[in-house]
């Protein structure tokens, strides 16, 4: 039944988020174009604003706990499981005062209005999964920027998002190449749940109706314990949590 109620639902949905993408993209452009990064920055927090109320056509709600435990003018590592695209806005929106730059695939850099752009301009990376060499450089380049300017990466771990809501195995070696870098930083684990069942039918439809959750784990300073310890913390805190 909700599949069925969920095709007239969804057709409004997309109609609503494509003509966001397509209405920010010249709002991004002339923002970093004409007044720089923090205008083309605004811009992009309220591009995720305006997805995230899209969603809300679909019944969907977003909870993030414990939110103030994160330390403020510091670097910040954020690593958290992966379910949907919706894991993204929602991020970018409810943790905007961080400045949150992705480790994303290269294939998201082009053809998708706005979300490329951003990608692009905006300090995030762009990586391809297929040349781990090519990505070295890159996510060494993104420590530095968050370590010298005290903003935040977010990277999740598992690589590709899972369709069912169970963990895959978590890689290592980007968020080793992160704490090496910006060692000053704390990694911050977070707990994405329900944000599987937003594409559970598919692309179309959608799902209605879904609270989707955002635990924030307690912060791990990366020079207080070998990179090795601070993986398994960090791994455990997110799975643990996690709601099938």
């Amino acid at each position: 039944m909700e599949k069925l109620i969920s095709y007239p639902i969804s057709v409004i949905y997309y109609l609503c988020f494509g003509l966001t993408l397509v209405i920010f993209h010249p709002i991004q452009w002339v923002c970093y174009t004409i007044f720089g990064y923090q205008a083309h920055k605004k811009s992009v927090d309220y591009l995720n604003f305006f997805l995230t109320k899209c969603t809300n056509i679909l019944g969907t709600t977003y909870t993030f706990e414990n939110k103030e435990s994160i330390p403020q003018n510091a670097p910040i590592i954020f690593v958290a499981n992966h379910q949907s695209l919706f894991d993204i806005i929602g991020i970018i929106w409810h943790l905007r005062r961080f400045h949150a730059k992705f480790v994303s695939k290269k294939e998201l850099g082009k053809g998708i209005p706005s979300v490329s752009y951003n990608l692009r301009h905006g300090g995030s990376i762009l990586i391809d999964r297929k040349d781990p060499k090519q990505a070295i450089p890159l996510i060494k380049g993104l420590s530095e920027y968050i370590e010298k300017h005290k903003r935040s990466a977010v990277i999740f771990p598992e690589g590709t998002r899972s369709k069912n809501g169970k963990p895959k195995e978590f890689a290592q070696s980007g968020l080793k190449i992160l704490c090496k870098y910006a060692p000053s930083a704390y990694v911050v684990p977070i707990t994405i749940n329900n944000s599987w069942k937003m594409v559970k039918f598919g692309a179309f439809p959608m799902g209605l109706g879904n609270r989707l959750q955002f635990i924030i784990h307690e912060p791990i300073a990366v020079k207080d314990f070998p990179f090795d310890e601070l993986m398994v913390k960090t791994e455990q805190a997110i799975v643990q949590s996690i709601k099938n």
